[in-house]
């Protein structure tokens, strides 16, 4: 018979924003938690992050808000530009609260936050299975270290090892990819507070200030465009700026100054909307949120602000049958159905929500497809205008109390 650790507390899979959101919001609501994190540190993939009211909700029902709004960049005003028509968009976000973060220090916040001991990294989790004889979830660690817990909760990201195991489809893969760079200014950069958006053809330029002194800035660009070694940060700066010298000069120059060694090219990956609303996302006591759940394209910048939605609708749920006295004294199997039902429930509240997300950030995307022909592209249109014609409803929702 293997030897198992037996690890009695929730094992969250994962250290980002999801993984270590939901372990906070279980913390407030009294139950235990361990985060296993591949990485030898915190996480800092993506570099800033925008955070919607929805997401600032969600923030302070797990008691970081104010702590983290000291040291976000309110965005007070959204402008747009179509280089195709020359149409021009702009709105006030006085009413909403838009604010730009450093995803380290939000990271940072939500694990000064939780208990000692809580995450522990280095721990590369490669599979899960569920026991035969009493169906509790086992995982199965890169130094083939095995674990048995009572439930596993996979935040794992778009490459998940637990959206694998309950059964979720493959992620696709936009054809734009995405740069990402910063701009200092040390003497100030003098750009309003505005989220800025500029499109032309399948192209797509954002910025938007993180601080007086710093730009963050984004390229959607076809895959069709010659990137070459995406790890040499020279080539895929000098590739961006011959893919956008036909914007305006302003754009240009902000990414001829940008910081070299704040230079990233990824891939935007995403799950279509129609597999968020068929997909199963549990099996026995293990389930996905976060990424690992709803990967989407960064057009609406809603990935992060889901996320934290995700786990005060999670905890909430998983708070009500696994108190810790009557998790105490109920047969396993039991509480392995309760379980399962407090997911269940999760599940059916963010269904919606979620198909109404993706399929906002899908259309968005097809939008920028090199494939998507004329015919195609005015159909989008008008289901963008028929389905998402208050273009900042989706900021508008409430996760409710934890």
């Amino acid at each position: 018979m293997a030897d198992y650790i037996e690890e009695n507390k929730i094992v969250i899979i994962g250290g980002g924003i999801c993984g270590l959101a939901t372990a906070l919001a279980l913390h407030k609501k009294g139950l235990e938690s361990v985060v296993l994190e591949r990485s030898d540190k915190l996480r800092t993939t993506g570099a800033t992050i925008l955070i919607h009211t929805n997401g600032w909700r969600a923030l302070d029902q797990l008691g970081v808000g104010n702590q983290l709004r000291e040291i976000g960049h309110l965005i007070t005003r959204y402008r747009g530009i179509s280089l195709d028509d020359g149409k021009e968009e702009e709105a006030s976000l006085m009413k909403e609260e838009l604010r730009c973060l450093k995803r380290l220090e939000l990271v940072q916040i939500l694990a000064d936050n939780l208990p000692v001991n809580t995450i522990r990294f280095g721990c590369h989790t490669v599979s899960v299975k569920l026991d035969p004889l009493t169906s509790q979830p086992i995982l199965q660690l890169h130094d083939g270290t095995s674990i048995k817990c009572k439930v596993v909760i996979g935040c794992d990201g778009v490459n998940s090892v637990v959206s694998e195991f309950v059964g979720l489809k493959a992620t696709r893969n936009f054809s734009t990819r995405g740069v990402r760079g910063f701009t200092s200014y040390p003497s100030g950069h003098g750009f309003s507070d505005d989220f800025f958006k500029i499109r032309k053809d399948n192209r797509i330029f954002c910025r938007n200030p993180v601080n007086k002194n710093l730009m963050y800035w984004f390229v959607g660009l076809p895959s069709s465009c010659d990137l070459g070694v995406s790890s040499e940060p020279e080539l895929i700066k000098q590739v961006t700026i011959k893919s956008i010298m036909d914007f305006p000069p302003d754009v240009i120059e902000l990414v001829k100054k940008t910081d070299l060694d704040t230079l990233t090219l990824t891939n935007l990956r995403y799950r279509p909307p129609w597999d968020i609303s068929l997909g199963k996302f549990r099996k026995g006591t293990v389930i996905v949120a976060g990424d690992a759940m709803h990967i989407m394209g960064p057009f609406l910048g809603q990935g992060g602000s889901a996320a934290l939605e995700d786990a005060v609708v999670l905890a909430r749920n998983l708070a009500k049958e696994m108190c810790v006295k009557a998790f105490k004294i109920t047969e396993k199997q039991v509480m392995q159905v309760k379980i399962g039902a407090a997911m269940d429930r999760f599940v059916r509240e963010r269904k919606m929500r979620l198909i109404q997300l993706s399929s906002h950030t899908y259309l968005i995307g097809m939008l920028l497809e090199p494939s998507s022909g004329k015919f195609t592209k005015l159909l989008i249109i008008i289901a963008l205008v028929i389905f998402f014609s208050n273009s900042q409803g989706h900021v508008q929702y409430n996760c409710g109390h934890l």
